[in-house]
């Protein structure tokens, strides 16, 4: 007698979408967003998935490169059907790619990018977890009496990140008391710094604010200890990993200071502490460097945001996903993420109000705020 046999039937995974610097100058930093978000997919997909599907994510390499950024968003949506996305770290690549999201009517997460322009210019696709350059600005403000700063110089990458910090720093220190000197530029594949460098230590500021990436930063460090450089070194941004500046610049990065959104030295301080502790040890297990941990968990919370809209969606779709946006509370190693509007009405982006802290190097060792 033949049996008829029965096809078991497979729904396909829930495909989301990852826009990421992984080759060119900003590569460090994407691959660590990229790893992060792989950690929490191993998690989710481990504990059931979302929507009772695994989640897989669609990872494309946007070459440190707007121009790139755009067309690796179109491929995502109309090749690979992605119904949300994830990127892009740099804000000229999140600017770059933020038509295609209007155009195909698909929302992303965005997990790094800081230029207030994001959420200002009418994109209701976008939201985004990382502070935009004037939020940092108002964390810097409590950490002031302890810095001491009366005048200050800036050097800054020459893109849409750097200079929106300029423009948004400049503003809140002048409205503190603060005098603002020289603002400095630099090419973001820039290897020689002196120019810029020698400009500042003949100025009398007091204090130089560094915007750019972990590479350039580790040589402009070097490049100032060199020139016998003594003025106090802020960064901003979040981008710096400080393990990797102790690793990579040496003494150069003695007393330097830097903002930070996750502080993996003291995971009992963060807002969900059980959670900063599991992300850390999967990390670790991973084999990846600790270096990485004060930027990978980035993609690590950007996934689980996007896992709770989808939730709230009930459904895989674009635009159910979007609107589900603004109804997730969601914990995370930086807090927890809800939305506010920020953009013009009827067509606001969401913005969650980040946490941040300052952190020093002092002989090859990370010292909290207030520790």
């Amino acid at each position: 007698m033949l049996v008829a046999s029965t096809a078991i039937s497979y729904a396909e995974p829930i495909k989301i979408g990852v826009n990421e610097p992984l080759t060119g100058p900003f590569a460090a930093s994407g691959t660590y967003i990229v790893d992060g978000a792989k950690l929490a997919v191993e998690e989710i997909n481990a504990n059931g998935g979302v929507l009772g599907e695994k989640i897989e994510l669609v990872i494309e390499d946007n070459k440190s490169n707007p121009t790139e950024a755009a067309s690796v968003a179109e491929k995502l949506i109309e090749s690979d059907k992605v119904p949300v996305m994830m990127g892009a770290w740099g804000s000229s690549l999140t600017l770059a790619v933020m038509p295609k999201l209007m155009q195909y009517g698909v929302p992303m997460l965005v997990e790094t990018s800081s230029s207030s322009k994001i959420t200002k210019q009418g994109n209701s696709y976008i939201f985004r977890i990382s502070p935009p350059s004037w939020v940092e600005a108002e964390l810097f403000k409590k950490h002031l009496p302890e810095l001491q700063i009366k005048k200050v110089d800036f050097l800054a990458i020459n893109n849409d990140w750097g200079r929106g910090t300029v423009g948004d720093f400049s503003k809140s220190f002048t409205e503190e008391g603060i005098e603002v000197g020289l603002t400095e530029m630099m090419d973001q594949g820039s290897q020689d710094l002196s120019a810029q460098l020698s400009k500042i230590k003949a100025s009398d500021s007091d204090t130089i604010i560094v915007t750019t990436a972990v590479e350039q930063l580790t040589l402009v460090l070097k490049q100032a200890a060199a020139l016998g450089i003594t003025k106090k070194i802020i960064t901003t941004g979040g981008s710096q990993n400080p393990d990797q500046l102790i690793e990579q610049a040496g003494t150069a990065a003695n007393n330097t200071t830097h903002m930070v959104f996750f502080a993996p030295w003291a995971p009992e301080k963060s807002a969900h502490p059980e959670k900063a502790k599991t992300f850390i040890d999967a990390w670790e297990k991973a084999g990846h460097t600790k270096a990485g941990l004060t930027e990978s968990y980035r993609g690590y919370d950007g996934i689980y945001v996007i896992k709770a809209a989808i939730e709230k969606a009930g459904v895989a779709e674009p635009k159910a996903i979007r609107d589900a946006f603004w109804n997730v509370e969601v914990p995370t190693l930086n807090g927890t993420v809800t939305f506010v509007k920020d953009g013009p009405e009827g067509q606001e982006s969401g913005q969650y109000m980040t946490n941040g802290t300052l952190i020093r190097i002092v002989d090859g060792k990370i010292i909290l705020a207030g520790s």
